[in-house]
């Protein structure tokens, strides 16, 4: 019994011994990771298309992929450690609500990049960071190629005959329809190409029409 109890002591030291993180391995571990995260930075920064930019939020981004790589870091060079970190991890609870489902897909991003480099697979962080950099970058083009705005007029009841043979020459999608007194305000979904916004000017050019407002539609 006390040579099986010695050998398995035995394993789990050698086990420690091969996953100790010396000074070289955490500048290694930590160098490719700064990497990751300023992938996950420009791309957040320079092809973010929601409502709002947060510069905090990308900052946040490198911070958690720098963070989760210490974390498996100090996991993987210690049991007692990961034991504690584990238990550490487990009372700490976040308030803050995302806004932006993207959002959701960034943190996964800058989270699953740290648990990479924090193990060794340096190699598939890498590879796998400019992988969805370059999905996400293509597909956030094709999107914008042809963008989704609201429209939001406001005009006389003189003016409703000319606005609706203007409204007639693309296509649009009521979503408000307001009734004044003397005036009707619509909200219009509408799909513009290349951002051709000369209807613009034909509806300012209308006696009658108070205001006209274009802005671009996220679904939020």
């Amino acid at each position: 019994m006390n040579d099986y109890v010695a050998e398995i002591q035995n394993l789990m030291s050698q086990a420690n011994a091969l996953s100790v993180a010396t000074p070289v391995r955490i500048v290694a571990c930590l160098t490719f990771t700064v990497l990751c995260a300023a992938i996950i930075y420009l791309v957040y920064r320079f092809f973010y298309r929601g409502a709002c930019y947060s510069e905090n939020f990308a900052v946040l981004l490198v911070m958690v992929t720098l963070v989760t790589a210490m974390i498996i870091l100090t996991i993987s060079s210690s049991v007692a450690l990961s034991l504690g970190t584990i238990g550490a991890l487990s009372i700490i609870r976040f308030r803050s609500a995302i806004k932006d489902p993207l959002d959701v897909g960034f943190l996964f991003w800058a989270v699953v990049a740290g648990l990479t480099t924090g193990a060794g697979m340096i190699p598939f962080a890498l590879i796998g960071s400019v992988f969805l950099a370059i999905v996400y970058v293509a597909m956030t083009l094709l999107r914008t190629s042809g963008g989704t705005y609201l429209l939001i007029i406001r005009y006389s009841d003189d003016a409703a005959s000319a606005v609706e043979n203007v409204l007639a020459t693309f296509s649009s999608r009521l979503k408000n329809k307001t009734r004044y007194k003397d005036s009707t305000e619509l909200t219009l979904q509408v799909k513009i190409k290349r951002k051709n916004t000369a209807f613009l000017e034909e509806l300012h050019r209308i006696d009658g029409v108070d205001n006209c407002v274009l802005v671009e539609f996220t679904g939020e």
